[in-house]
């Protein structure tokens, strides 16, 4: 069994939201095989405190305005500000300081589960303009 459509909705927007944010190395995981307890990890990193923070905020708050609002059950490590984790129960998502991202290794330990593609919307290419037919002549 894997994630559901809700928590892939759920965890490709939160993705997004901590692109925006300029987060690092964002990795959805599909745990749904391995866990009872939840269907999706989000892993994301940023170099220091505040970027962690203002990455959790943003992730908040897109889930929020989603039109089935989400709302982290559970929030913790937003004191220290160096592992945030906001538990939506089919969906787990830590944010990490670069620093424990590299210690803890969450993504070596869940290595032989599969990944939910995510591409930053900002990193895809526009599409070119549609031809009309008309051809521009060249300026004389």
């Amino acid at each position: 069994m894997t994630a559901s459509d809700r928590t892939r909705e759920l965890a490709l927007a939160a993705a997004q939201a901590a692109a925006d944010k300029k987060a690092q190395d964002i990795v959805i995981i599909d745990v749904a095989d391995q866990l009872v307890i939840t269907d999706a990890f989000l892993i994301a990193s940023a170099p220091n405190e505040r970027q962690v923070l203002a990455i959790v905020d943003a992730i908040e708050e897109q889930l929020l305005n989603l039109p089935e609002k989400a709302k982290p059950v559970r929030r913790e490590g937003e004191r220290a500000g160096r592992w945030v984790l906001l538990d939506y129960i089919d969906l787990v998502v830590h944010v990490q300081h670069t620093e424990e991202r590299e210690f803890y290794s969450l993504d070596r330990l869940w290595k032989d589960c599969p990944t939910i593609p995510f591409v930053d919307r900002d990193l895809v290419p526009a599409a070119p303009a549609a031809a009309t037919g008309d051809e521009a002549s060249p300026a004389e």
